[in-house]
């Protein structure tokens, strides 16, 4: 393995912090084999590059020009795989999530590549590349030896934890690649998000409500918990099919794999379903009134009791240590 790029997403004037986890995925793995690291991004700010040296990398690769204005899946990964080709990459880290799945199937399938999406571990041993993956909802996993001159992983977000590394100077380079107007098959107008609202994927504490909250007018209780955490709102599978709440909220098998640092479920009785989605959080605590709903066995911390006397007085005892 001589050379490892990392798909950088801007939020402004900074990094996602998918993107600084999966720097420090790469760097372990740069450290481990003498191979150079590289990140890519698509119009990006300087201003954001920059903060990618706070976390040890040295080398960017910026994608800018008016095409790529708005996400288009078709040109991201037809550009992302120029690159790759052209520049002799032998391993691509995406993050595990929407877009990220997107363009590293496409990538990979451009590319005739090894692909293993949704990691959670990598490692190099004897000179072999593996990477490890939850299967059947969550309750195994499983090592994969990826072959071939490319290989490319999505990496699970909040698994690979961040760390900061600073270092002084960060070369920026200039990749023009070889698409036009045509590649641009579809283009997102337009993306629509409960503002000052924190997207499940991203929060380090998540607090999700399930049928046990009885109702949509009951979710204030689960709103003010996650408040005052300072985490995002979820919702189990059978919330947002009741139209309770919305599907982005959606944490589950068929929503989104969560790992926090906190889950918080709340009357969520663990379906194998919504377990898939959220099993790998560091820490789990479970309120539910049925001591023995299967959510309690996965769950760190168990509070058996009514939720609509649990919550607030949860509520009350968290502010008042916060004073």
């Amino acid at each position: 393995m001589k050379k490892i790029l990392v798909y950088l997403e801007p939020i402004g004037d900074k990094l996602k912090r998918v993107s600084y986890e999966l720097i420090t995925a790469g760097k372990t793995l740069s450290e481990q084999t003498g191979a150079e690291l590289f990140g890519v991004a698509i119009n990006a700010t300087q201003s954001a590059l920059e903060t990618a040296k706070e976390f040890g990398l040295s080398n960017a690769i910026q994608i800018n020009s008016p095409l790529f204005d708005k996400y288009s899946v078709s040109l991201f990964s037809k550009a992302i795989a120029n690159l790759v080709q052209e520049k002799g990459f032998d391993l691509v880290l995406f993050p595990a999530h929407t877009y990220g799945f997107e363009i590293a199937g496409r990538v990979s399938a451009s590319l005739n590549s090894a692909y293993v999406s949704d990691c959670v571990a990598l490692e190099v041993a004897n000179g072999e590349f593996f990477a490890r993956k939850p299967v059947y909802a969550g309750k195994a996993q499983i090592k994969v030896k990826l072959n071939g001159e490319i290989k490319i992983c999505s990496l699970r977000p909040n698994v690979f934890t961040a760390q900061p590394k600073p270092i002084d100077n960060l070369s920026i380079e200039t990749y023009e690649p070889n698409v036009s107007e045509t590649d641009r098959k579809e283009v997102v107008v337009d993306v629509v998000k409960n503002e000052g609202k924190l997207d499940v994927l991203e929060a380090d504490i998540v607090v999700s409500g399930g049928r046990g909250i009885k109702g949509p007018e009951n979710y204030h209780l689960i709103e003010s918990l996650a408040n005052v955490l300072g985490g995002a709102v979820g919702a189990s599978r059978a919330v947002v099919d009741a139209g309770w709440r919305p599907h982005n909220e959606q944490v589950g098998q068929t929503g989104k794999t969560v790992s926090p640092t906190l889950y918080v479920a709340c009357g969520i009785s663990g379906a194998i379903q919504h377990l898939a989605g959220m099993s790998s959080s560091k820490y789990i605590l479970a309120i539910n009134k049925d001591k023995d709903a299967p959510i309690f066995k996965v769950a760190d911390y168990g509070i058996v009791g009514d939720l609509f006397n649990v919550i607030p007085k949860l509520i009350n005892e968290i502010k008042k240590y916060k004073e």
